[in-house]
């Protein structure tokens, strides 16, 4: 098995502190991470209070307990999310404390749990979080996640292969894609959000009432609300510090109008949720909502996830990554959305990100729906990209200019 040297760890776990989070003097930072993240989490903790954190707080969370959580409690527990739980994360970003989420799921985890009983919890907890969830949604606190190998999820991947090579795979990949295998990993960061700042600024300026899609996946016309706004790369927080909350991206992202999606949209990677795998979706839209779905795995499983609430049958975000990305040129399948999404053009079921419109952070959520931006306590991406998309830019003269050819920028 590969064991990540001190140097990589050290690169790694600064480039999450300072061009992830990008932690401030005297700021406090939450960390979520699995317990076989342990030791990548030491060093984040270190590289974290080198930055000059105070107060950094690590929850763990652990496989076996989560399963058996699901397979064992009963539903009234699953279903109520405790106060002091609740509490607890919302004072913290209520005083302004960075957040870190050391994503790396097991695929795979909650296979053969009743469906049902992974949503009603799912739902608890995205009721009970949602001011927690919010302060994120709005950037208002620095946020990010990255990735560390874990062998259940190494061996998804890599199932042909021994579980100390698949691990060592993919560490080998995950330094490649969020370049911390370069001399100066932030440097090459800042490089890369310099990139998606020309396309986002581009989109930006076009303004563009309408999006077409077309593949042998995807025939789907999405319309733009007046003021959205395109965003990719960093994001800058009430304080003013410059976050990646997702690290790697490639990708960059807007809000669409919620009732302005029409057409036929087929996954072209799975999507692991909560444990679970959904793939071989279709989804088709009238007036922004689906209408109809079908799934060669995982059927239920999406049925129940469409159902969390009003919103959830509707889009949140519409991302443009080109099929050229480190990640699809991997020709890797994750298993897990921050890796796959940005391999692919995708959209996200549920909650829009109100700083997609202008001055959304500061609309409620009634407000919101009114000028078309999507609200739900999910928000969920699904992969649509291939090597054969095209996606045009419709002007508001009905004039169709092109944006993504052949599944790549035909912008930059």
């Amino acid at each position: 098995m590969m064991i990540p040297t001190k140097e990589q760890l050290t690169k790694y776990a600064k480039l999450t502190i300072q061009k992830g989070v990008n932690i401030q003097e005297g700021q406090s930072l939450y960390i979520n991470a699995p317990i076989e993240a342990r030791e990548f989490v030491h060093y984040v903790v270190d590289a974290a209070y080198d930055a000059g954190a105070e107060g950094v707080l690590v929850n763990w969370s652990d496989e076996y307990l989560t399963r058996q959580k699901y397979d064992r409690e009963p539903i009234h527990i699953l279903e109520n999310v405790p106060d002091w739980l609740v509490d607890k994360q919302v004072s913290h970003v209520k005083d302004g404390g960075a957040i870190l989420s050391v994503y790396a799921p097991n695929p795979d985890l909650l296979e053969g749990v009743d469906p049902e009983r992974v949503a009603k919890a799912t739902k608890a907890s995205g009721q009970a979080l949602s001011e927690y969830r919010s302060y994120m949604m709005n950037d208002r606190v620095q946020w990010s996640i990255v990735s560390v190998p874990t062998e259940k999820w190494a061996k998804k991947i890599f199932s042909d292969k021994d579980v100390n090579q698949a691990v060592t795979d993919l560490w080998e990949q995950i330094f490649s894609i969020v370049r911390v295998d370069q001399d100066d990993p932030i440097e090459a960061w800042n490089k890369h959000n310099a990139t998606l700042y020309q396309i986002r600024d581009y989109l930006n300026d076009k303004q563009y009432r309408a999006l077409e899609f077309q593949s042998e996946t995807a025939n789907m016309t999405i319309e733009l609300p007046e003021g959205h706004i395109w965003a990719g790369g960093g994001a800058i927080a009430e304080n003013g510090a410059e976050f990646n909350p997702n690290m790697p991206t490639e990708e960059v992202f807007t809000a669409p109008h919620r009732e302005g999606i029409n057409g036929t949209v087929k996954n072209t990677k799975p999507l692991n949720y909560n444990g679970n795998l959904i793939d071989g979706f279709t989804l088709t839209f009238e007036k922004g909502k689906v209408v109809n779905f079908e799934a060669e795995q995982g059927a239920d499983t999406l049925k129940h996830l469409l159902e969390t609430d009003d919103g959830a049958v509707r889009i949140g975000e519409i991302a443009l990554v080109p099929h050229s990305s480190p990640i699809s040129q991997s020709d890797l399948i994750f298993f897990n959305t921050l890796y796959d999404e940005n391999a692919s053009c995708h959209m996200a079921l549920g909650e829009a990100y109100p700083t997609n419109l202008k001055d959304g952070e500061k609309l409620s959520q009634d407000e919101l729906r009114e000028k078309g931006i999507n609200t739900s306590l999910i928000h969920e991406d699904f992969m649509i990209g291939s090597a054969d998309l095209v996606v045009y830019g419709v002007t508001e003269d009905g004039q169709k200019e092109p944006i993504i050819e052949n599944g790549n920028w035909a912008i930059v």
